[in-house]
């Protein structure tokens, strides 16, 4: 059985990736600060989810995670960097409280699961890392601390591929747009009417449309893919809206 880490599994796109891993018969270990809901989502997944608890914005706890899922399973054969938070408004209201913690957590926190992960993988000679960015990478108002961020993990996940791809593992981005979430739920209905107007589709897209994705580029049938970024928005990435 194939090993994948999860971060930010214990609801929306997170919760939607795990449930596919399990389903694809992956011993799925899902991360998250939530522990009410991370332990939850395991217990309803069965015997295949794990639940462990893990701030990836600090090193010790990473590095520990991954001491712990190699000691129990011998290895780690996809890592799905999901976790991440927004702090949204325009930059002369933004703190930089708010800035540093966005980018701590999106790209700090991407960095370190990727730099054990890396490591890790480099000796196996082989694994996958997905790492979760975000259409909003391209720009958003709002959303500078947010698209800097996500700008900032599709450029770490070039930079993998080049320096993972001769030992095996390959690297990849998944950049959601427009999805379904108990996030976007929260969004007044006027918000949300502009928001899906502006789309090619016309709709929002579900988080297993990012299941999907993240799953077809973990198979490991998938071979020769590594350092690119897979928009799963509605067509929103070619300019429409904007």
């Amino acid at each position: 059985m194939r090993v994948a880490i999860i971060t930010g599994a214990a609801k929306g796109i997170g919760k939607a990736i795990a449930t596919r891993f399990v389903q694809d018969n992956y011993q799925t270990i899902l991360i998250d600060v939530d522990k009410v809901n991370g332990e939850a989502l395991a217990k309803e997944l069965g015997e295949s989810a794990k639940f462990m608890a893990c701030d990836i914005s600090q090193e010790d706890e990473v590095v520990a995670l991954f001491e712990s899922v190699v000691s129990s399973y011998g290895g780690v054969d996809v890592v799905v960097n999901n976790a991440g938070i927004i702090r949204d408004n325009v930059i002369w209201k933004m703190s930089s409280e708010d800035f540093d913690k966005v980018v701590d957590i999106n790209l700090k926190g991407t960095w370190l699961m990727c730099k054990s992960a890396g490591t890790l993988m480099r000796n196996q000679q082989r694994g996958r890392i997905v790492n979760i960015a975000s259409r909003a990478w391209l720009g958003n108002r709002g959303q500078s601390n947010y698209s800097a961020s996500k700008a900032g993990v599709v450029g770490l996940t070039r930079v993998l591929a080049l320096e993972l791809g001769k030992y095996g593992v390959l690297v990849n981005t998944v950049a959601p747009g427009l999805i379904d979430t108990p996030l976007t739920q929260e969004l007044p209905e006027n918000v949300q009417e502009k928001l899906i107007a502006a789309q090619p589709t016309k709709s929002m897209g579900r988080p297993e449309d990012i299941a999907n994705a993240v799953a077809f580029l973990s198979n490991k049938d998938t071979q020769f893919i590594t350092g690119q970024t897979l928009y799963v928005d509605g067509g929103k990435s070619i300019g429409a809206g904007l």
